[in-house]
């Protein structure tokens, strides 16, 4: 990163962090630890990284960002007014019953919120909807959440994360505050989510730690996930997991559109193979993949799953 807007973004963020303990002091109550542990990445994200316009907040084609820690809004609000959305002045509302400033994130009181967040856990949900709605409209914007990692305790995160993974949603950055805290201690003793690298990794993440504070390792980081493809991974995969199976079907003519006869002899070299019909079918739905979606290549490969094990029954009939 160069030197000069490392510099730049240093004081951006202690700007912001002179925002979050202004905000809380006048407030006489908030969450300044959760703010300020989160409040580098959302100064990067706001001042170097998301497509946003502080002129124009509900800008169509925007990038979108979801606070899944709620209660670490003061460092949204502390960024959002360094960033031009609202007067810095406002900060010193904070909690009050009549500001735009509320104790959680209100998309409907506050410019550049995209949405409302507070009960734990539901942040990354909406912007999972957020990220698929971008997918099926065809557009290229993305969307960042961050969580708390005592938020992650939470079974309703890895719902989120298993339809993210499912949905092939690469449009999608989550980053977990991992602060080592929450409200009621340390989250190894309160109910620990470790190791938390390895649990989204199951979940069919591509997870990338870095230190939360380092804005040279927030940049590589970020600009990692945008490279990252799902259906790109998802054909590795794919390739990776497949027998060569080119030679037991060298003599087999196959048309994926019409109906085909398979002879004894065809039949036989199939079920040399461990998975027999099941590798047939699979290099069929490869081929076909690479052509199609990924949201059509999932619902091809469930199809013909399904229709696999009736498969196996019915042409087993001709080897007894």
């Amino acid at each position: 990163m160069d030197a000069v807007i490392r510099k730049q973004l240093k004081i951006k963020a202690c700007k912001a962090r002179m925002g979050i303990i202004e905000g809380v002091f006048n407030a006489k109550s908030g969450h300044p630890g959760g703010s300020l542990s989160c409040v580098d990445i959302v100064t990067y994200l706001y001042f170097q990284h998301m497509n946003i316009d502080p002129q124009n907040p509900k800008m169509e084609d925007r990038d979108r960002f979801v606070l899944s820690k709620g209660h670490a809004v003061p460092a949204l609000y502390s960024v959002l007014a360094q960033r031009g959305f609202f007067p810095v002045e406002q900060l010193k509302t904070l909690r009050k019953s009549d500001s735009m400033l509320q104790g959680h994130p209100s998309m409907k009181y506050t410019a550049g919120v995209d949405m409302c967040t507070g009960s734990l856990g539901q942040g990354i949900s909406t912007a999972c909807g957020m990220a698929l709605a971008s997918k099926l409209d065809g557009k290229s914007n993305r969307v960042y959440t961050i969580l708390g990692d005592g938020e992650i305790q939470e079974g309703q995160v890895w719902e989120a994360a298993m339809f993210a993974s499912a949905k092939g949603l690469d449009n999608l950055v989550a980053v977990v505050d991992n602060n080592g805290l929450q409200i009621d201690g340390k989250i190894s003793e309160v109910n620990t989510p470790y190791p938390i690298a390895e649990k989204f990794r199951a979940f069919g993440w591509n997870v990338i730690e870095i230190d939360g504070h380092d804005f040279g390792q927030i940049a590589d980081a970020l600009a990692k996930a945008r490279e990252f493809s799902a259906e790109k991974a998802a054909a590795r995969e794919l390739k990776r997991t497949l027998p060569d199976v080119k030679a037991a079907f060298h003599a087999m003519s196959m048309n994926v559109q019409y109906p085909v006869t398979i002879q004894d002899e065809d039949l036989r070299m199939a079920f040399q193979s461990m998975e027999g019909v099941q590798d047939l079918i699979a290099k069929i739905v490869e081929s076909v993949y690479n052509a199609a979606s990924y949201d059509e290549y999932l619902i091809l490969k469930y199809l013909i799953i399904k229709a696999v094990s009736s498969l196996k029954t019915f042409f087993s009939s001709f080897l007894l």
